[in-house]
C-alpha cells in the first residue's frame, strides 16, 4: 500500500487526538505512516499504534523544542522525500498549517488547508465563505499536503504493527535563526482545547459583564465542554481573546455547539457554522443566530441558562 504521512500533533508524548483523526483518515486512503518529531515516542507509539499507524518515523533531535516550525518542516520534506507518500496530512492549527505550507512549497507541491472530508481519490470538501457554500478541490501538483480541522471524523482504533523507524534529519542554517527563549505553560481550566472539543459552550454580549460568564462555564462544566466567547465579548474584556469564536478568532466544529447571548453576527458564524448541532438561546427573537440553529430559545439566559445546568446535573445523576 502507499504510504500516507501523518504529522503526529503532541505534547511530550501526549498525542492530540487531531492526530488519532487524521490516522482514522488516513486508513481510507493507504497506509497510516506516522512522523514523530520532538521527545516522548515511548509514550506515544501505544496509541499511535492503536490507532492505525502502520509505521512510525521518529526524529527526536533537541531543536523541535529549541526553534519554531523550520526544524519540523526540514524532517517533513526530507522524509517525504525519501518515501514518496500518497499525500501528507496535517492537523489545521497553526503550527500544523505553517509547517504544511512551508513543506509544500519546498516540495513544489499543492496545498489545501481546513479540509473537513477527503474521499478515496484525493478530491477534498472544504467550507467556505462561512460555511455558506461547500468546495471541492483536488491537488494537481506534487504530492498533496492536507490540513484538517479538528472533529472532522470520529477516531476508531484499528491497530497495526507500529513499527518505529528512527530518522536522521539534516536540518538547514536557516532552521536555527528563530529559537524559543521562553516557554510559559498556559494555567489549565480542566476543560477541553476549544478547537478540538466535542461540546463548546460560548456567550456573547448578552452576557453584559465578565461575571455573566459564570453561568456559561457552570453549563460547560456540567457537559464536559470548553468556553467560548464571541469577539463583543472578548473586546470588552469579559474573557481572555484565546476563547474567541470566530473568523478572526478560533474555528471550532464540535458535535453541540450552545450560543448564549450571542446575535449571530457574520463574523462569529464563520467560526462555527459547521457545528453539527447548534442551540442558540437569545431573547431577541429577531437575532440572526436563529437561521441557522438545529434549537433555538428565545429567552432571558440568565433564566434558561441556569435551568439547563441543573438539568444536565440531575439526569448526570
Amino acid at each position: 500500500m502507499t504510504d500516507i504521512l501523518v504529522l503526529v500533533d503532541h505534547s511530550n508524548g501526549s498525542v492530540k487526538k487531531t492526530t488519532l483523526e487524521l490516522l482514522s483518515l488516513a486508513r481510507r486512503l493507504g497506509e497510516p505512516t506516522a512522523v514523530f518529531l520532538g521527545r516522548g515516542i515511548d509514550k506515544a507509539s501505544a496509541v499511535l499504534t492503536e490507532f492505525g499507524a502502520a509505521k512510525i518515523f521518529v526524529s527526536d533531535d533537541s531543536a523541535y523544542d529549541e526553534f519554531l516550525v523550520s526544524p519540523a518542516v526540514d524532517a517533513l520534506t526530507q522524509i517525504a522525500t525519501q518515501v514518496a507518500p500518497r499525500a501528507i496530512l496535517a492537523s489545521s492549527s497553526a503550527d500544523g498549517k505553517e509547517i504544511a505550507a512551508r513543506t509544500a512549497l519546498r516540495l513544489d507541491s499543492g496545498i489545501i488547508t481546513d479540509a473537513v472530508e477527503v474521499t478515496d481519490d484525493l478530491v477534498v470538501q472544504q467550507n467556505a465563505f462561512a460555511a455558506a457554500f461547500i468546495v471541492q478541490s483536488r491537488v494537481t501538483r506534487g504530492i498533496p499536503v492536507i490540513t484538517f480541522k479538528p472533529n472532522s471524523v470520529t477516531p476508531s482504533p484499528a491497530p497495526a504493527a507500529g513499527e518505529i523507524s528512527p530518522v536522521q534529519i539534516a536540518f538547514g542554517d536557516a532552521s536555527s535563526a528563530p529559537r524559543v527563549t521562553d516557554v510559559v505553560v498556559r494555567a489549565k481550566s480542566g476543560r477541553p482545547e476549544l478547537a478540538e472539543a466535542e461540546i463548546v459552550v460560548s456567550g456573547g454580549r448578552g452576557l453584559g459583564s465578565a461575571d455573566g460568564f459564570g453561568v456559561i462555564e457552570s453549563l460547560a462544566d456540567a457537559l464536559g465542554a470548553a468556553v467560548g466567547a464571541s469577539r463583543a465579548a472578548t473586546d470588552a474584556g469579559w474573557y481572555p481573546h484565546a476563547f474567541q469564536v470566530g473568523q478572526t478568532g478560533k474555528s471550532v466544529s464540535p458535535q453541540l455547539y450552545v450560543a448564549a447571548g450571542i446575535s449571530g453576527a457574520i463574523q462569529h458564524r464563520a467560526g462555527m457554522q459547521t457545528s453539527k448541532t447548534i442551540v442558540a438561546v437569545n431573547k431577541d427573537a429577531e437575532a440572526p443566530i436563529f437561521e441557522l440553529v438545529d434549537f433555538g430559545v428565545v429567552g432571558d439566559l440568565f433564566d434558561v441558562i441556569p435551568q439547563c445546568t441543573q438539568e444536565v446535573n440531575r439526569r448526570k445523576g
